[in-house]
């Protein structure tokens, strides 16, 4: 057995990543436990902010902007502002123990704001042996937040820079996960974008190849081969996905976002999100409200 070392010295010199002018700011963590996985968050995109989501155990696939991705114990996922990802899909695949932080503020060099990378990089990368270090990082801010401990977001806010330290490290070092499906057809992609930028309008197939000048059946052959899913199915989640953001980050009245996502009644809203989601509109919101006495002990 080796000599045990009790000191252990700083051998080269460093520049922090993060100074006043760039420094970024937490906004929340959220867990998912496999036993959660059959409510899972639709497609949806956050415009002013960024996510970074590490799996600890399981596997699933995911659709992180046009791409494809089966994630499995130890990926970790950045989501830029903007890009548009299903963060689950369904199924007994689909079960992962998985936590997610979100930060905003984000100014890094040669990116837009709120990018941890570039917008044509691979979304996932394996982080190998540095797994249960990153997840301590995660677990502890998620354990100071939910118990609400004093001084909790000054604590979490020097967690969070250590964590986008390493995570900056690791997407120069890590193996890249590359995509599960690697050929996308340039027709679906410009599908994919016309649909994220009208998915609260009503939107056909007629309509929509008419914009583009070409076939309804062309159109939804490509872009199934392109996202995986039929244009309804990808519009269907989209406005789920959107209104479950609303419903988590806004006070707005359910009868509001039903509209907000497209749909003429607030009826016809529940009833989808009901569907497709395994809950009312009303207990989702309430299932994201975290009680102050959760995480603590008896």
């Amino acid at each position: 057995m080796p000599d045990l070392q009790v000191q252990c010295l700083v051998k080269r010199d460093f520049q922090p990543v993060f100074t006043p002018d760039n420094m970024p700011r937490l906004l929340y963590i959220s867990r998912r436990a496999p036993s959660d996985n059959a409510h899972p968050r639709l497609l949806h995109a956050h415009l002013d902010f960024a996510e970074a989501m590490l799996v600890h155990r399981g596997n699933a696939r995911f659709l992180i902007g046009e791409k494809t991705y089966d994630i499995q114990s130890g990926d970790l996922m950045l989501f830029n502002s903007g890009v548009v990802h299903d963060e689950l899909t369904g199924g007994a695949d689909g079960a992962i123990d998985s936590c997610c932080v979100a930060f905003a503020g984000l100014r890094l060099p040669g990116l837009r704001e709120n990018a941890l990378i570039p917008d044509d990089a691979p979304a996932v990368y394996h982080v190998g042996a540095e797994l249960e270090d990153l997840w301590t990082l995660y677990d502890m801010m998620y354990r100071y937040l939910s118990a609400d401990q004093p001084g909790c977001e000054a604590f979490c806010h020097h967690l969070l820079l250590s964590l986008l330290g390493r995570i900056l490290y690791l997407t120069g070092a890590a193996p890249q996960r590359l995509p599960a499906e690697t050929e996308q057809g340039a027709l679906g992609l410009r599908v994919k974008e016309y649909i994220d930028q009208h998915y609260s309008e009503a939107l056909t197939l007629q309509q929509i190849g008419q914009v583009l000048h070409v076939s309804p059946y062309y159109l939804a052959h490509a872009f199934k081969e392109t996202c995986g899913y039929s244009p309804r199915q990808y519009l269907l989640r989209r406005r789920i996905g959107e209104a479950q953001n609303l419903l988590i980050s806004t006070d707005l009245p359910i009868s509001r976002i039903a509209e907000l996502v497209g749909y003429d009644t607030q009826n016809y809203f529940d009833l989808q999100f009901s569907k497709h989601t395994g809950m009312s509109p009303r207990k989702f919101r309430q299932s994201f409200q975290v009680k102050p006495e959760q995480g603590k002990e008896e």
